[in-house]
């Protein structure tokens, strides 16, 4: 096989481009997703089951559809719907946090599930409200129980943006299969993203790892 260094050069520029949109796309989603996420969470500990239930089909909903067609449906129909026509860039970041968001508040729902409820009742006991006890109580020993998996579904939006290429959001793929088909070739552009992606993976699972040991 004839394997041309020479494409990978020429596109290296607008690779590390989309690296770069890749990267920062996904840590504003994963913020955003997260916070929309434990709002989520809280929604669906709800005592009464009809205030649980709209965030259940939203959960049920974003977990149960295949991120293709969400963004899809982000880019042709809600994002026109606000914005007036479509963007990429408010497609990529509102797709993917929407997604995340029902993926995080199950972690936050797991992990703060976890935590024996006998100490929020004794942190009650001893003057604290409820608010005071989530927050200084039950979230930071949480929120430690939870590190592994918003490590993993870190890895898993960072992966999942690929799918953007879909709407030419210009990231790693978009370059890639611009490269395969200026040149018809496939295993330059394809290797190429393969590599970078587990380059990206590889680097933020030792670091999550090392986050982990030290919380």
């Amino acid at each position: 096989m004839d394997f041309r260094f020479d494409i990978i050069a020429h596109y290296i520029p607008v690779l590390l481009r989309g690296t770069a949109f890749t990267i920062g796309v996904s840590i504003v989603s994963i913020i955003f997703g997260s916070i929309l996420g434990l709002g989520i969470g809280f929604g669906k500990m709800a005592p009464k089951a009809y205030f649980r239930w709209p965030f259940h089909c939203y959960i049920n909903f974003f977990r149960g559809t295949p991120l293709y067609v969400q963004i899809l449906i982000v880019h042709f129909g809600v994002v026109p719907a606000f914005y007036g026509s479509t963007n990429v860039l408010m497609t990529s970041f509102i797709a993917l946090s929407l997604n995340s968001a029902a993926y995080s508040a199950e972690i936050f729902r797991a992990g703060i599930q976890s935590i024996d409820p006998g100490q929020r009742e004794a942190a009650v006991s001893l003057g604290m409200t409820r608010f005071q006890a989530m927050r200084f109580i039950i979230l930071p020993q949480a929120v430690k129980r939870m590190v592994p998996a918003f490590g993993n579904e870190f890895i898993v939006l960072v992966k999942d943006s690929s799918l953007l290429a879909l709407i030419a959001a210009p990231e790693i793929m978009y370059w890639s299969n611009t490269m395969k088909g200026q040149y018809l070739r496939i295993w330059e552009p394809y290797l190429t993203a393969a590599l970078i992606y587990f380059i990206l993976t590889y680097s933020l699972s030792k670091l999550l790892n090392y986050i982990e040991r030290k919380v």
